[in-house]
């Protein structure tokens, strides 16, 4: 940098000379010419100064100021050589106001006000003696962009303590305002915030941590953050700091996350997902064996009988259906509207498969396998199942590991947004079954991103075969106590958790089993005397039940219908709310086209409830009720008149 700023300031300098020399010269205004050649020998002076001190100029205001300043000097260098003219004629014909020496004296003053200012802030606190630095002539149209400056050069040359401290003045306006966080990117805060939040003490890199969090709040933002090496020093920290600024670092991951999905990736490869997980882990069940990365040659005998398949479990994957396949052979009228290939990829090889199936052990042979494992720490201490960080974490207090495992939960609900790869990595751990414990006995915030993790993760297995039949099979211990806990909070019906938990079993309806009957009551429930959001949840999640994409559309079907859930839907359809009719019309019409023949269907009279519903024109206008409306109408009017009449 200190190249650049000898650049920058030689023209400048250059030009100061030329107006002295013209100002000697003068033949005319010649107490003005001198006046000016007085004022720009002592900025001069100030620009000779910045150039010894190029190393430590702050390169961003450095720009602004030295730009004006050149400015200024043409002015002065042009209104002096006219003062050269020599002769009658030329000087009669050389028109020089003289608002013009004033208003060119006024500006150097300026300009040596702003370089004295730039010499101040770029130097270190003990040269400045604490002095207050005040705003220079430049700030007068924009002060706050001088604040800034200021800050992000103490960030620069001041101690850990000040760095802290101009860190947490940047976060109140980062907070406060768009816009100044804006400016505080493009002038260069985020490499010193990085700086310090690699290495300064951990109130400092609190700060910095969030200033940086605070910062990316849209795209382009959060690129400049990822590119400035913000994942690796994340990384680092989740290891090895404290936790109180691990929480923070959390916090701020997902906060990037948050506003730029596509940084995902970025932080997954700096191993920040494996991180958040042993966080999430730590106290809360066993660390996975995953993390492992001992070769078999130093596995203990408990290892390799627990990374092998047991016949049971060999048997049980023989017997599991494959729904894509099931789907894939099936040709449903009320489908081929809406055929497309599923989402899902080649199954990828599993690179942990030699050891990840220990979540399926039972308890005893875990806790063998971890006598074992600590036999053997003195030969594999690299291989620790959380890092560094895992040293001293049990004596922080409850309050401070519920806010690190709140974060990390956070982190991981924004990072598995429709990350495939992310989303396989968080079930390949134990995330799940954390995500499980967390739900029943976490405090509120680790409930909370809890269940919306496990929602957005349940979203993609949704659309993605492959991770559905891996992660969320009816086998897995872990996938049946996440649809426990899930089942649990929809059978209560109180709590906040609630629409998260109706989308995550929704998303799963794929997965369940014919013999599976306990899901549906409770959703069916929520569709009486509930808020308008909860009952249209409930509908939309029952819809993927009944959907013929559901291989089991026609059992799931009779379970709504033997759960009381026609009489709710013809309310719902009658006099819900516009947001509630839709998908309650849509289940209507899967139900009505899946099981025709129902008695229930015949005595509730839900061909009339069709054809009402054909008649409005504002339930007309969505195109599925479009194809489905016309469809299950048919098919109910046939079958019914085949003599369901005697049902009444």
């Amino acid at each position: 940098m200190a190249d650049i700023v000898k650049q920058i300031l030689a023209r400048p300098i250059q030009v100061a000379d030329q107006v002295t020399k013209a100002a000697d010269e003068a033949q005319s205004f010649k107490l003005d010419c001198q006046e000016l050649k007085g004022k720009t020998e002592k900025l001069s002076g100030l620009l000779r100064q910045a150039a010894r001190a190029s190393n430590d100029l702050y390169e961003r205001p450095t720009r602004r100021i030295i730009d004006d300043t050149e400015q200024v000097l043409d002015k002065a260098l042009a209104l002096v050589i006219k003062c050269r003219a020599t002769g009658i004629m030329k000087r009669v014909f050389t028109i020089i106001p003289a608002a013009a020496f004033r208003k060119t004296s006024t500006q150097l003053e300026n300009s040596i006000g702003d370089v004295s200012w730039l010499l101040r802030v770029s130097a270190s606190a003990g040269d400045r003696d604490d002095e207050y630095l005040g705003l220079p002539p430049i700030a007068a149209n924009e002060p706050i962009l001088c604040l800034i400056w200021e800050q992000i050069a103490i960030l620069y040359t001041g101690s850990f303590d000040e760095r802290s401290d101009a860190s947490a003045s940047l976060v109140s306006l980062g907070r406060d305002n768009d816009r100044y966080g804006k400016l505080i990117i493009e002038e260069g805060g985020i490499p010193p915030l990085l700086k310090l939040a690699k290495e300064g003490k951990p109130e400092g890199q609190e700060n910095a941590a969030r200033a940086i969090g605070l910062l990316g709040r849209d795209p382009e933002s959060v690129e400049q953050i990822v590119h400035a090496g913000a994942c690796s020093i994340f990384a680092k920290i989740l290891k090895e700091g404290n936790m109180n600024v691990q929480s923070v670092v959390a916090w701020a991951v997902s906060e990037l996350a948050a506003h730029h999905p596509k940084c995902q990736d970025h932080f997954s490869q700096n191993n920040i997902i494996r991180l958040l997980v042993s966080h999430l882990a730590f106290e809360t069940v066993q660390e996975h064996s995953k993390y492992t990365t001992a070769s078999k040659q130093k596995m203990s005998i408990h290892s390799v009988l627990m990374a092998s398949d047991t016949p049971e479990q060999t048997n049980k994957k023989k017997h599991e259906v494959d729904d894509k396949q099931l789907n894939s052979n099936m040709a449903h009228p009320l489908d081929m509207r809406s055929q497309t290939p599923d989402s899902s990829k080649p199954a990828q090889p599993n690179m942990y498969s030699t050891n990840h199936h220990n979540v399926n052990q039972p308890k005893g042979n875990q806790q063998s396998a971890k006598s074992h494992q600590h036999h053997h720490q003195h030969h594999q201490q690299h291989v620790s199942l959380s890092g560094t960080s895992i040293k001293g974490r049990e004596f922080e207090d409850p309050a401070t590991k519920a806010q690190m495992k709140a974060m990390a939960a956070k982190a991981l609900w924004q990072l598995s947004k429709g990350n495939l790869g992310i989303c396989r990595s968080i079930t390949e751990s134990r995330a799940l079954l954390c995500f499980a414990i967390l739900l029943e006995k976490g405090t509120d915030d680790v409930q909370s991103y809890s269940a919306f993790a496990l929602m957005e993760i349940t979203a993609v297995a949704e659309q993605n075969a492959d991770l559905r039949r891996s992660s969320f099979k009816p086998t897995s211990p872990a996938a049946r106590a996440v649809v426990e806990q899930l089942l649990k909070i929809i059978e209560k019906a109180d709590s906040d958790l609630l629409l998260p938990c109706i989308k995550a079993i929704g998303n799963l309806a794929r997965t369940f089993r014919a013999t599976e009957t306990r899901i549906i009551g409770p959703l069916v429930k929520l569709l009486d005397e509930r808020e308008a959001d909860i009952s249209m949840e409930a509908a939309i999640a029952l819809n993927k039940f009944a959907t013929p994409k559901n291989y089991l559309h026609v059992n799931h079907s009779k379970s709504i219908i033997n759960a009381g859930g026609a009489k709710h839907l013809i309310q719902l359809v009658y006099f819900g709310e516009q947001m509630v009719q839709f998908p309650s019309l849509i289940l209507l019409c899967y139900i009505a086209f899946n099981i025709p023949d129902s008695e229930t269907l015949a005595r509730e009279e839900v061909l009339i409830v069709l054809q009402w519903a054909s008649k409005q024109a504002y339930l007309s206008g969505d195109p599925d009720i479009d194809y489905l409306l016309p469809e299950a109408k048919s098919r109910l009017e046939l079958y019914q008149s085949r003599g369901l009449r005697g049902f009444h």
